[in-house]
């Protein structure tokens, strides 16, 4: 009973969020899922490692794929998507926690901005 309210609760307020809102959410869930992958590493959690790259590629390539190509930026974005997507297949075969540790600063400072714009412009 109460897992279905959570469930109705948590489906509600996704799909009251601006699309603003949104996409600090998944900047939010990619952050995390990251620092689940590195953790997993110097535990030698391979399984969770993989499951948390995994995730992370699926958060990446949705914000690709729901690029609105209409403003000059999406070019720079579809790009920077496309290495993301590199770097994590990298981390996936590699398990080299550097490349994690490269990717988070990248990942926190596009949240940043995409937080600062929706203040200013709400998105």
């Amino acid at each position: 009973m109460y897992q279905n309210g959570y469930q109705q609760y948590k489906a509600q307020s996704v799909s009251t969020m601006t699309k603003g809102e949104m996409l600090l959410l998944l900047y939010d869930e990619l952050i995390k899922r990251l620092k689940r992958a590195e953790i997993a590493i110097s535990e030698e959690a391979y399984e969770s490692f993989d499951q948390s790259v995994i995730r992370s590629k699926e958060i990446v390539q949705y914000l690709k794929d729901t690029l609105d190509n209409s403003y000059e930026i999406s070019k720079e974005l579809h790009r920077l998507y496309e290495f993301f997507l590199f770097e994590l297949s990298r981390l996936q075969a590699s398990r080299n926690q550097q490349i994690i540790e490269e990717l988070k600063p990248l990942i926190l400072e596009l949240r940043e901005a995409f937080s600062e714009a929706e203040k200013t412009a709400g998105m």
